[in-house]
């Protein structure tokens, strides 16, 4: 099967970026897990951290002043920081993401020893169409958030918050009653995200209705 590159997908919708199961490139893993995370506007969220001295590749050898990162791999695109693990969380797509990666072997921090083929038997999937203005307004209302909040690195602080408490709800399987408090906790964290909220209410109706078709 031919490898897929970034934005080689097809006009279906919820369509797999790679029919499972697949040998694939390491490249071809690393450019569709860029593909998910750019088509869900992942980016605008980036931004925002760097420009609050957050930015989670701060001191890799590997990036490069006003360029960016000069050696991808399997590790550092499987890895989420709060907020993108919050985007995915919320759209039904975290679990998908992580059972992907966790079928990708060699991954390590900052680095990977991720053959050069793989055989893959999970997917990730793609929309339609690009939902980028998910995580735009997500992006916008963080900026918002740290304008009209005294508390210095507020964004930072909620980000790790966020991390913690999803990773607490998908790793719990067995007290409900506690994976219940941890999603109402998940609730509180977010509910500064007012443009997001909006727009994700609006995709989720979208999507029940084409559903019910």
């Amino acid at each position: 099967m031919p490898d897929m590159k970034q934005g080689e997908h097809t006009d279906q919708a919820n369509r797999p970026l790679i029919q499972r199961p697949s040998t694939v490139s390491r490249t071809s893993l690393i450019d569709n897990g860029m593909t998910v995370l750019q088509q869900w506007g992942a980016d605008h969220i980036c931004k925002v951290c760097i420009a609050n001295s957050g930015s989670c590749c701060r001191d890799c050898r590997h990036l490069l002043d006003g360029v960016g990162c000069q050696l991808r791999n399997t590790s550092c695109t499987a890895w989420l920081c709060g907020f993108h693990k919050y985007l995915l969380f919320e759209v039904g797509q975290l679990e998908e993401w992580n059972l992907f990666w966790d079928d990708v072997p060699g991954q390590e921090f900052r680095e990977d020893f991720t053959p050069e083929q793989v055989i893959i038997d999970k997917s990730l999937t793609i929309q339609q169409q690009t939902m980028e203005h998910l995580g735009e307004a997500l992006a916008a209302d963080l900026q918002e958030m740290e304008r009209s909040h005294i508390a210095i690195g507020i964004i930072l602080t909620l980000r790790e918050k966020l991390d913690k408490n999803i990773d607490q709800f998908m790793l719990e399987d067995k007290d409900h009653k506690r994976k219940l408090r941890i999603k109402r906790k998940i609730k509180v964290l977010s509910s500064d995200f007012q443009r997001f909220h909006h727009l994700l209410n609006k995709y989720k109706l979208e999507q029940a209705e084409l559903h019910n078709m």
